[in-house]
Order: C-alpha cells, then structure tokens, then sequence
C-alpha cells in the first residue's frame, strides 16, 4: 500500500499534495499549467511561482504571497483561498495520520485535539442548513475520497466490520487483533470502520504484524487497563498511544470513521484515517474499496447495514465476481441477528453462493476467505 501518491513529476498525476511534489514538478517539468495543487503552503515559494507558467493551474487552499497570487491569477490559474478559522483543512491532498487527529491529546486531553475540534464544529454547523458550511463539509469529503483512492492503488484491501462496544480485554477483542494481523501477515491490506471495539482489535492486529510474536499479548494486556473509550477518551486514547510508542513502526492498516458518529472517536491504530462528515458517503466508500473480501465479526445495526450494503451491488452486479463476504459466530448471524438465511436467499437468486461463507470461529476466516477467492 502506498503512503502517499507517487512524486507528480514522475507519472501523469496532474495533482500535486505535497511541497516536495511541487518542488519536483517544478524543477523536471517547468511548468505548474493545467495542475491541481492541493493545501500545500506555498509561501516561500514565491520565486517558483513567479517565474513558472501556471495557465490553467488550479490553487486549492494553498497559502501564497500576494503577488504570486496575483500573477498566477493573471496567468489564468483559479487560487480558492484557505479557509480562516476552521478545525479542518476542506482542500486537504492525504488522508490523517492518528498523530495529525489527536495532537495535543498528550497535554490538553482529547477535547483540545484536531478530532474533537471538527466534531464540535460538525455538531454547531449541521442542523443551520448553511450553505457555506455544507460547502465546506462537501469539499472536504471530496478531498478525502481523492486521497484514499491514491492511497490504494494496487492495494488488495479486506475490510473487517464489527460492533463498537467489544471491549479491550475480553477474549472476542482479542480473537478481532489476532485476526487483523493474520491477514496483513498474508499481504492483504485491512480497512475497517476506524472506530472502537472490533474495529480498533482488527486494526491493532495489522499494526501489530510486522513486530514478534510476543508484542501483541503484551499490547492487549496494556489496553485491558482502559476497556472502553467512556468514561474518558483521553484515557483510552492515551493507553493506544503508549503501546505505538512502546512498540514503534507498526504495519499499514486503514480506517473510515465519521463526525457523523462523532462521540465514538477514531483508533489510533489505522496508520491511515479516512474520516469523513457523511456517514452515508463513508459507508459506501468503505465497502467499495474492499476488492479482496469483506469479513463480518458480530455486531448490531450498523454491522448489519454494512452487510446488506454490500450484498446490494454484488446482487446487482452485471460484471466481476462479486465481493467474497465471510460473516462469523453462526448463532449469531442465524439466532440472534439473523442476517445469513436472507443473506443466502439473496445469493442463490444470483448465483452468489460460491462467495459467501459462514463460520464459527474467527480462526477459520483466513482459509474461509482464501477458499472464496479473496
């Protein structure tokens, strides 16, 4: 998985999402005409600016002089200005870090972080039906997307779903991180909801695969002192964090949160955090991208939206095989939340059968999901 698009000066990617890209399309191309460039400060490079052709060019929320400015405008370049007093950057080129979302948790607690600051904004915006903010709200989804799509090209993405209440420290949290890192073990890359619960474990798992055998045990008994993000976030969070301190360089996994569910904050185990407004926009982006398989721990309602969500477009499909779905714990996909006698309904009516598996145990998901196709 890429953690950032290829420099632009070395492929045909008109978009520029880093200064180190603008400096290396300067310098092999000479020109900046018909380029999209995307929140990258610009302010000292006003030389560049000057002195480079940019018809064409459209400037998204980069900080310039006010003469380059006005140059490029002159050449015929679109410059929309950053945006003043906002907990987000709406022209954003990448997806977050967990770093980036939870800055100043380690001083002022998770209400004085990135995250918490978008939600609060999120919260006082969304019922005023304002335009602007609509606007803004858009665009920065529009961005996020972008940036994902980049992130994952070439990637085989699995995406494994599952309730937010799974708590640290009990033995299905624990079978959910054992799981991530099986399947990033096996080169696949995992994307989940980039919440709490089953979505932090699979998450964690994949962070923790490129470390020893010993490090996850350790990590989960660490977690266990902080089983939920309520009462307190800042602890929650704060315990994940001093398991990435303790146990550096993680591997690559992605989640998709949203400010839509915003009192359930994003885990910082996703070395990737797509977070969007739209849950809805968010949803169906999650499901999308996962080409390799998706795998369905037990849940609730959102779970089983997510299922139905995804069988929609496999149903539907005219082309490609569809998604392999693999859901987990047969009592309660077929008792509890009877999701599977429809799900298979479903299947027979397009010949889906052949992608779709129930199992019992966590541990048989990885030859589950081989034997499927994913």
């Amino acid at each position: 998985m890429q953690t950032m698009p290829a420099h632009a000066a070395h492929h045909d990617d008109r978009e520029i999402e880093t200064l180190e890209e603008f400096d290396a399309t300067v310098t092999a191309r000479g020109s900046l005409a018909g380029y999209r460039v995307q929140a990258v400060d610009l302010t000292d490079r006003t030389r560049e600016l000057l002195t480079t052709p940019t018809t064409g060019a459209v400037f998204l929320g980069c900080p310039m002089r006010e003469n380059a400015a006005a140059k490029v405008r002159a050449d015929g370049a679109l410059v929309f200005p950053p945006v003043p007093d906002l907990p987000f950057d709406p022209y954003r080129g990448l997806v977050y870090s967990p770093d980036e979302l939870f800055a100043s948790l380690a001083d002022g607690g998770y209400e004085a972080t990135p995250d918490a600051r978008a939600y609060a904004w999120f919260q006082r915006t969304k019922a005023d039906r304002d335009i602007y903010a609509s606007t803004l709200r858009a665009l920065h989804d529009d961005a996020i997307s972008d940036a994902l799509d980049e992130l994952l090209v070439g990637a085989r993405v699995v995406g494994v779903m599952g309730g937010h209440a799974m708590a640290r420290g009990t033995e299905a949290y624990a079978g959910a991180a054992h799981l991530g890192r099986a399947l990033a073990r096996a080169g696949l890359t995992v994307a989940t909801g980039g919440g709490p619960g089953a979505m932090e474990a699979a998450n964690l798992g994949a962070y923790a695969a490129p470390h020893d055998d010993e490090m996850l045990p350790a990590a989960l008994e660490l977690l266990a002192a902080a089983p939920k993000f309520t009462p307190s976030i800042t602890d929650w969070a704060r315990a994940a964090f001093e398991v990435r301190a303790r146990w550096a360089r993680g591997g690559l996994s992605v989640g998709i949160p949203t400010w839509f569910y915003g009192h359930e904050p994003p885990n910082p185990f996703a070395s990737h955090i797509a977070k969007y407004f739209a849950n809805a926009t968010r949803e169906d982006g999650l499901l999308a991208r996962c080409t390799a398989g998706v795998i369905y721990l037990p849940g609730a309602a959102g779970t089983v939206q997510e299922i139905f969500d995804n069988a929609t477009p496999n149903y539907y499909a005219s082309r490609g095989e569809p998604t392999p779905m693999v859901l987990v714990d047969r009592a309660h996909w077929t008792e509890r939340l009877p999701a599977w006698p429809l799900l298979r309904a479903l299947a027979r009516e397009r010949s889906m059968e052949a992608r779709i598996a129930l199992v019992d145990r966590i541990d048989e998901v990885p030859e589950a999901l081989k034997r499927l196709g994913g």
